[in-house]
């Protein structure tokens, strides 16, 4: 473990470049015109301006921008949340349909002041996208909702293209990692969700540098697939202030490849793994990259047969 006084240095390869052209300047003019909030900016994502400035793509952050956890590697404001606002989702979707995306994620702070966790803004928010932009794939990603199985059915009754719940950690370093989270209920609320909609696929997503062995790395893979997850992402921790948890290593891109090739090997339909890979990163293209290799997997077994 690194010393208290002790920062590693970040590598060349997790230098960013800045871009604030027309197309950043004018979604984040936009989102606060709407009175929006993005898990892109609350949470300081490393990738906002190829996001905002290229591709054109942001992940919508519902139910407010103050979490009630407080999880040691997450920049996102804690406290008291302010009431909620049934507006929201009519506003997220007018936004989907000014970008015209072809894929949306949206995204929440967790709501544990909430008896339903937020599940039925969450759900409303998927309808009015729906409603609104009838091409538009929706993909989710919820906190665990308290772990209670009538808030994940609300929202799975939506029917989102694809629910994403994410793992973040290995087992052992979960209850020094993330807040009022648990390692198994999160595996659980994602073993449900499937169950409840076997045709949508599931999603996960693990961040390293944390002081995890690559045996528990595998291992979570192994929960993850266990649990009938078919898509992982896996990207590097990074450290959002000093009162934020430390980062123990940063793993090289080649580290990365092979993370990848393994997961591939225990039959995720896609993973997307690299130093500056978050949940959402390139998530339409995950959408299509998966459903590609399901098809591929399922003409290879039909060939076998």
């Amino acid at each position: 473990m690194a010393k208290k006084e002790d920062y590693i240095r970040k590598p060349e390869w997790l230098k960013i470049k800045l871009n604030t052209n027309e197309n950043y300047t004018g979604l984040k003019k936009m989102m606060r015109e709407n009175s929006l909030h993005t898990v892109c900016e609350e949470a300081k994502c490393p990738n906002i301006h190829e996001c905002w400035a290229v591709r054109r793509t942001a992940t919508f952050m519902i139910l407010g921008d103050t979490c009630t956890r407080a999880c040691r590697f997450c920049a996102v404001k804690t406290g008291l949340p302010t009431e909620l606002d049934w507006q929201e989702p009519e506003r997220v979707a007018d936004s989907v349909a000014l970008m015209n995306l072809k894929h949306v994620v949206v995204t929440a702070v967790a709501r544990d002041d909430l008896k339903d966790g937020g599940a039925a803004v969450f759900a409303e928010t998927v309808r009015a996208i729906r409603r609104k932009n009838p091409f538009t794939s929706i993909e989710v990603l919820p906190s665990d909702m308290g772990g209670v199985y009538e808030n994940l059915k609300t929202l799975m009754d939506a029917r989102p293209d694809i629910l994403n719940h994410n793992i973040e950690t290995v087992e052992r370093l979960t209850p020094r990692v993330r807040a009022r989270a648990q390692y198994h209920r999160s595996l659980e609320f994602l073993s449900r969700a499937k169950e409840m909609q076997p045709d949508i696929p599931t999603k996960s997503s693990l961040m390293i540098g944390l002081g995890e062995t690559k045996e528990e790395i595998i291992a979570t893979m192994d929960a993850l697939r266990a649990h009938n997850v078919d898509i992982m992402t896996i990207g590097q921790y990074l450290q959002p202030s000093k009162k934020h948890l430390k980062v123990e290593k940063y793993y090289h891109p080649d580290e990365f490849q092979e993370f990848k090739e393994i997961a591939l090997s225990k039959g995720f339909s896609h993973c997307e793994a690299g130093p500056l890979v978050r949940s959402s990163y390139h998530a339409d293209e995950q959408v299509n990259a998966a459903a590609k290799r399901k098809q591929e997997l399922g003409e290879i077994e039909l060939k076998e047969a």
